[in-house]
């Protein structure tokens, strides 16, 4: 079953602010639907684990079935994990933060949510972010 990419991104807010105990339920609830997905968590420094961010999504993504091992799927990952990270970029710009990647896919939809909690003293901010890519069917 393909599901709209409004359900898609749906699905990776899901994951995105679940807790751990969450994931597994949500992760299997979403297979029955026709939706693959997975989660992982990620922090630091906003600048500096950019790169890390984006690994951690294609490594979880290939790794959990969700796109397969070419160029076009990867390029699809790492270009909605950027615009997820973009739309944070000014809130969270010099500051820590933690927080996890929800990523998702059904038929020609991929998203990536990114949800963080910004670190500053002990004055901590929240940001979500989702980036969207349409990307081929290949069995």
């Amino acid at each position: 079953m393909n599901s709209s990419s409004i359900e898609v991104a749906k699905a990776a807010i899901k994951l995105a602010v679940s807790t751990r105990e969450e994931e597994r339920i949500i992760i299997d609830e979403l297979k029955k639907e026709g939706i693959k997905s997975c989660a992982v968590d990620v922090g630091g420094d906003l600048i500096n684990s950019i790169p890390t961010i984006i690994e951690r999504a294609l490594v979880a993504s290939k790794k959990t079935g969700i796109i397969k091992d070419i160029h076009v799927h990867e390029g699809a990952v790492a270009g909605a994990a950027k615009d997820a990270i973009s739309q944070l970029n000014s809130k969270a710009l010099g500051l820590n933060f933690g927080g996890k990647l929800g990523i998702a896919r059904s038929g020609e939809h991929i998203v990536v949510c990114l949800f963080i909690s910004i670190g500053l003293l002990h004055l901590n901010d929240l940001a979500i972010a989702i980036g969207h890519r349409s990307i081929p069917i290949v069995e």
